[in-house]
């Protein structure tokens, strides 16, 4: 079928598509940042270290020489450890005035070097270091500034910058690597989001298109999803759908069927009456009598018909208010004997209770229309002469009540169906009732919330089981 074959992908692919990108383009970006903000800071803190390293050992030199106001020895120490090129290292006196510089030629173009970052802090015995722009350059270097001090006084100020840009050159180097990388990564994970959204999208596209056929009447048919996952139960769900859809359509028709054919044997009955009638058959009295009961017995027939069609309507649709009051089951069970025992006389049947005094909250009358239906039903099927037994007890939170006749039983295939509206086991019966009164038994039982089953051995009579939540006290 065209509709199982073709998959239109909608926006839900789409935005599967579109969420897995972004959680994948978000979580490797926050991971690259990560790493690049970790190697960063590490290197910093690193270079920072090594610099107040160099200082810390530089400075107790340098103190040596001040205090002897050795220049020449000043000047060796500056050329000899500030030599590298990304290396400068500066020393000053008290006053802020230069005293050895490792780039003598660029310094002397300075004039005022408390403007310099970190020489204000040193002097005021603060050690100061950072990030900050060259003397005359706009290179970024990194630089420490300490005070020169010797038994608590202070001999001058040291400080030493190094170049960053070898650095930020080598650093971005690393950063187009893992851009490199993250873009990788991103296409490889956009090539593995569009199969997994195309594989989570396809069955979810497939069942839309599943929904929209049976909304269009066509039940029965099969869905296939292979995926072992919740859409697996979710396709299976809509299968059940399908086969109840079609089984309720079936029932729905059937029931029409029946309801037709119910309802035009009695009016066909009258009709035909009626024109006897007319044709002169009321001038005997006791043919016109006879025609008349007819009359009235196809009347009365249509109206319980009309009355149990309404009352399983109102119960399917769960519209029938039922009258909630505590009664006891054995009275309840006594009424329907009592109710059916000229039946049972006329029909050579007799009954046998045994029925433990229990209370039930429920609505009696309605429950009474239960078991007079299915021992209506057991008179029906019972052999002459045999007995119906009738059994109560308590059985955990519930009441159960057993209904056993001797008849000739039901058979395994119409075991499963005598609860369907209008079916009926003995074709030979057809006509003598409607066909719904287990129905409605099993929707009454149903709404105070029991259950009734049915139970049969051929040849040996059936077995009627109604079970009934005990009041709660």
């Amino acid at each position: 079928m065209d509709w199982l074959r073709r998959i239109h992908f909608n926006s839900i692919y789409a935005r599967l598509l579109a969420t897995y990108l972004l959680l994948t383009a978000l979580g490797t970006s926050f991971m690259a940042g990560y790493i690049l903000w970790s190697f960063h800071t590490y290197f910093m803190r690193t270079r920072q270290a090594d610099l107040e390293n160099w200082t810390t050992a530089l400075s107790e030199s340098a103190a040596d020489a001040l205090e002897k106001q050795d220049i020449q020895k000043l000047e060796e120490l500056v050329q000899r450890y500030g030599a590298p090129q990304t290396v400068t290292l500066r020393i000053f006196d008290q006053q802020a005035c230069l005293l050895a510089s490792s780039d003598s030629r660029i310094d002397k173009q300075v004039r005022d070097w408390y403007k310099v970052p970190g020489i204000r802090e040193a002097l005021e015995n603060h050690q100061a270091q950072g990030i900050a722009k060259g003397v005359l350059s706009n290179e970024d270097r990194l630089y420490i500034a300490k005070s020169i001090s010797r038994r608590g006084q202070l001999l001058g100020v040291l400080r030493m910058s190094i170049t960053l840009e070898q650095y930020q050159r080598q650093f971005a180097r690393v950063i187009w690597s893992v851009l490199g990388a993250l873009t990788l990564v991103i296409l490889l994970c956009a090539l593995i989001s569009a199969r997994l959204a195309r594989s989570l999208s396809k069955p979810i596209e497939t069942m839309r298109n599943f929904a929209i056929h049976l909304g269009k009447g066509h039940f029965g048919d099969k869905l296939l999803i292979n995926q072992n996952n919740e859409l697996d139960q979710l396709a299976a769900e809509l299968n059940r759908m399908s086969i109840r859809l079609a089984s309720l359509e079936q029932e729905r028709r059937s029931f029409l069927a029946n309801v037709s054919h119910e309802l035009r044997t009695p009016i066909s009955n009258v009709q035909v009456t009626v024109e006897a009638l007319k044709s002169g058959a009321y001038e005997e009295p006791e043919l016109c009598d006879r025609f008349f009961q007819t009359i009235e017995n196809e009347i009365k027939r249509l109206s319980q018909l009309i009355h149990d069609l309404l009352d399983l309507g109102r119960l399917e649709a769960g519209v029938t208010q039922l009258k909630q009051q505590t009664f006891s089951l054995c009275g309840l069970i006594n009424r329907t004997v009592s109710a059916m025992e000229p039946r049972m006389q006329t029909v050579g049947v007799s009954v046998q209770v045994n029925v433990v005094n229990l209370s039930l909250q429920g609505d009696p009358e309605r429950l009474l229309q239960v078991f007079l239906n299915v021992l209506d039903n057991a008179i029906k099927h019972s052999l002459p002469n045999s007995q119906i037994f009738i059994s109560g007890y308590k059985e955990g939170k519930q009441a159960v009540v057993k209904i056993q006749d001797q008849g000739l039983g039901i058979s395994e295939p119409d075991l499963p169906r005598i609860f369907e509206q209008f079916y009926t086991t003995d074709p030979s019966r057809k006509g003598s009732g409607s066909g719904l009164g287990l129905a409605l038994a099993k929707r009454i039982v149903e709404a105070h919330h029991g259950s009734i089953t049915a139970s049969s051995v051929v040849g040996q009579g059936a077995t009627f089981t109604i079970c009934l939540p005990l009041t709660t006290k």
